[in-house]
């Protein structure tokens, strides 16, 4: 269920992750709030909304990070690559995109665990 915004607080939203690049500060002022206006009282009723959009933006990212991470491949000497790989292996696991890692059990002679006995 998603609540109705005030045009104000949708402007902001809007600017926030486009022209604001991320700063309230001056998304606040794109959006046409007053200076006396403090950018908490502005954040803070739209706290859900913006964790909301910054995980849609990490997850639009994920793919430009996974390109950035294959890029070293093409040329693994870079300067700053150790940097790039960094940065885009936070933001793929910020995203949900965890390196998984198998386990696999063997044994030559399988156990069974059977269930406690009755003494009825």
């Amino acid at each position: 269920m998603s609540r109705v915004l005030t045009e104000k607080q949708q402007m902001f939203l809007d600017v926030l992750f486009d022209e604001a690049q991320g700063d309230p500060l001056k998304a606040k002022k794109l959006a046409g709030y007053s200076d006396n206006v403090p950018t908490s009282a502005v954040t803070k009723p739209l706290e859900d909304e913006i964790a909301e959009l910054t995980k849609q933006f990490i997850a639009s990212s994920a793919t430009k990070a996974a390109y950035s991470m294959a890029s070293v491949l093409k040329d693994p000497t870079a300067l700053g690559n150790k940097e790039l790989m960094a940065a885009a292996k936070d933001l793929l696991d910020r995203g949900g995109f965890v390196k998984t890692e198998k386990v696999e059990v063997k044994s030559d002679t399988p156990l069974f665990i059977l269930p406690a006995k009755n003494d009825e």
